[in-house]
């Protein structure tokens, strides 16, 4: 597992009420969106991303479409390297929701027509990265989450 302390970044969101509901603004698809629980984890997420790792909002997508199989589902983030290539794949989870092999599934599930080097997951509390081997058909937890050179 990797140690973040996504809570150091909360400070930083910028939140709002409207209509008697919590917004939180979305930097990377430029909007405000209801503040749930995954959304607050998705959005510390990506200060740390930017902040910390210095990864660029245009090459970040946000909750899009993909088709596995015949199905279409809906990925949390999916960031790019320099050639265009998904590198990170990541799926979010309200901090009451574990990390658990389910969760794991979901994200390899989605992966299957991307093939990243790279599978995220995180609660907000535990947040687990693993480098993919396709070759050995492999995978190997790492101590911190890649930085890339943008």
């Amino acid at each position: 597992m990797i140690q973040l302390d996504f809570l150091k970044y909360q400070p930083r969101l910028k939140l709002k009420t409207e209509n008697n509901q919590k917004k939180v603004w979305d930097p990377v698809r430029s909007k405000w969106l209801v503040f749930t629980p995954e959304e607050s984890v998705r959005q510390l997420l990506l200060i740390f991303l930017m902040e910390e790792l210095r990864y660029q909002k245009n090459f970040i997508a946000i909750e899009k479409n993909i088709k596995v199989n015949s199905l279409t589902r809906r990925f949390d983030l999916l960031v790019y390297d320099k050639r265009q290539k998904p590198f990170l794949l990541v799926e979010c989870k309200s901090p009451e929701i574990p990390v658990n092999q389910s969760v794991f599934h979901q994200v390899a599930w989605y992966n299957m027509p991307l093939k990243v080097p790279y599978l995220l997951v995180t609660n907000g509390l535990a947040t687990y990265c693993c480098s993919m081997n396709y070759e050995l058909e492999t995978f190997e937890f790492l101590d911190q989450i890649p930085s890339f050179d943008f």
